[in-house]
């Protein structure tokens, strides 16, 4: 199972489900931060597990999303620490300026919640693509060292090395123009594309 390389019509499905599903999320985070929010058409590729955090300095917010119906498993958004602050000054009503000092839990709870809201529209919009009822559970919002790979290593119930990584380019307003990454298992990536391409039949 280790050595999947995805076909490039499982890459172009994968690709289609998250530009769907985002893009609506999209319109659910601009709604929370009164700001308009573009969300590019992703890129999709396999990576190595100890590749993840490549585009990343210091440190980051892991959001990890748990599916309760519908797919089986996990995956993990990675987003920057100063785009987390953004946002929730955004959230909070301010101007999205107030971004000194540490990250501090109302910034993680900020953080889970826009991203709970913007999962939970992505998973509506993938029941439809993948004609199963999905849901997910009460994302899991972690700060972490890059350099602390092995905490990554524990979110995922899998002993797999192989991830799909889809990379959004996000802009709110003039505040944030920044990289938003999608993680999960290949094992998940392949079920999605199954259920895809089985609707279609």
């Amino acid at each position: 199972m280790e050595d999947i390389i995805l076909s490039n019509e499982q890459v172009d499905i994968l690709g289609e489900i998250a530009n769907i599903s985002m893009g609506n999320s999209a319109t659910t985070l601009s709604m929370m931060v009164n700001k308009k929010v573009d969300i590019t058409t992703p890129n999709v590729k396999v990576i190595k597990r100890s590749e993840a955090l490549d585009d990343y300095e210091k440190t980051c917010i892991f959001v990890q999303i748990h599916y309760v119906k519908g797919l089986q498993g996990n995956n993990v958004l990675v987003l920057k620490e100063h785009d987390v602050k953004v946002m929730t000054d955004l959230m909070m009503g301010g101007d999205g300026t107030n971004t000194s000092g540490e990250i501090t839990d109302l910034h993680l709870s900020a953080a889970s919640e826009a991203m709970n809201q913007m999962m939970g529209t992505s998973a509506t919009s993938l029941s439809s693509m993948l004609g199963v009822a999905t849901d997910i559970s009460t994302p899991i919002v972690n700060r972490i060292d890059v350099e602390s790979i092995k905490v990554f290593e524990k979110m995922f119930d899998t002993t797999y090395d192989r991830f799909v990584k889809i990379a959004f380019r996000m802009t709110i307003g003039d505040l944030i123009d920044s990289v938003m990454v999608q993680l999960y298992p290949v094992q998940f990536a392949l079920d999605m594309c199954d259920k895809f391409m089985s609707k279609g039949k």
